[in-house]
């Protein structure tokens, strides 16, 4: 028997019987565990072409194909800049139904990872014995977030890593600051599941730090029209692919994201980037010692055309807390982009990748969302 295995939820399994799903009725399964067994059953046997689904997160999800020589171009990219090497270990608790999941499998079969995976929790460092060393992992902010927050000793297994990659949704202040006490690279990643996976990265901790994005090699960059980003490269089988992201290109392979075209409010004529709220809303709560989960949206208005909103999860701030926090971001924004209110809800609906899905989250609150 192939000596080669992989841990999923604890539960070892050969490559040779996972290419044969030979294990089905010997060792119990959950659905998440099915599905993840399949998609690297297809792997291993050679499988050319990938229906993955898109998230959702700002849209209507939707389902594209990618190729197994563009997720291998994504792949090694990867490998190269985090020095991976044969026998490292990589730790996969990313939803494996999508690309970032997808893609940490695919980078330990190609560089030869030992891999555990792991449910897609909200602290997956809870699941793996405090003993074991890991090389490799890809979090959501809210993952790495609770990690440090929930497991302060986990500190120490993330200090062994050779690099860690967050994504998947902005990174609070709080966590930003948190980030520091992590000694191996740490890097914000920019990428679709178009692209399979990030074309670029930014590095978040010690004194490489930046606030631009630099792409990863042999991938070109430029703007169109729109001052959105164009991608082209082996990712794209070498099409040019236009993003919805307005960037500010700084060089041939180096941008800062500035947002989304689709994320633009036009209030009372003036056109407001629901991103540049959303930095100062961060920065005004972190200032008030807040850390609340929440996003910027637009809401109808009689006067204004389009009013800013400031969607809250949790327990509504009380009067004191707001007039510090209102405080801060009128020393942070213009007064057309201070938001106008604040609307809690007491949860926030997400995605199966886990990133907040503002479309759903309005909707259950009854809010305008075309």
């Amino acid at each position: 028997m192939d000596e080669k295995y992989l841990l999923l939820n604890g539960k070892k399994f050969y490559y040779d019987e996972i290419a044969a799903f030979s294990f089905r009725n010997s060792i119990p399964l959950d659905g998440y565990e099915s599905k993840t067994l399949e998609f690297c059953r297809s792997w291993l046997s050679g499988v050319q072409e990938f229906p993955i689904q898109t998230s959702g997160s700002t849209g209507v999800p939707k389902t594209i194909s990618l190729t197994r020589q563009q997720m291998e171009a994504s792949a090694r990219r990867t490998i190269k800049l985090l020095n991976l090497q044969k026998g490292d270990c990589a730790l996969v608790c990313l939803n494996t139904e999508y690309i970032a999941g997808m893609m940490m499998l695919v980078r330990a079969f190609l560089a030869d990872l030992s891999i555990i995976i792991v449910d897609p929790v909200s602290n997956p460092l809870s699941l793996v014995n405090r003993e074991e060393r890991i090389d490799f992992a890809s979090f959501v902010p809210m993952q790495l977030q609770t990690i440090l927050e929930e497991t302060p000793e986990a500190l120490e297994q993330l200090n062994l890593m050779k690099g860690i990659l967050v994504g998947g949704a902005p990174i609070s202040a709080t966590l930003q600051r948190e980030i520091q006490r992590i000694k191996p690279a740490v890097c914000l990643t920019y990428g679709m599941t178009e692209t399979a996976s990030h074309i670029a990265v930014r590095r978040l901790n010690g004194a490489e730090a930046t606030d631009y994005y630099q792409v990863l090699d042999d991938i070109q960059i430029g703007m169109d029209k729109r001052g959105c980003l164009t991608i082209r490269g082996d990712v794209t089988l070498n099409q040019l692919l236009s993003t919805n992201d307005i960037v500010e290109l700084l060089t041939p392979t180096r941008f800062r994201w500035i947002g989304r075209a689709d994320n633009t409010i036009n209030t009372g004529g003036v056109k407001v980037q629901i991103e540049t709220v959303e930095v100062a809303v961060a920065a005004a709560l972190a200032e008030a010692a807040l850390s609340p989960s929440f996003f910027v949206a637009a809401q109808p208005d009689e006067l204004l055309g389009e009013k800013i909103v400031l969607i809250m999860e949790g327990d509504p701030l009380n009067e004191a807390q707001e007039i510090v926090f209102f405080n801060h971001l009128h020393t942070l924004l213009k007064k057309y982009e201070v938001p106008k209110e604040i609307i809690y809800s007491p949860s926030f609906s997400l995605t199966a990748t886990g990133k907040v899905s503002r479309p759903l989250t309005m909707r259950k609150l009854g809010l305008y969302t075309d």
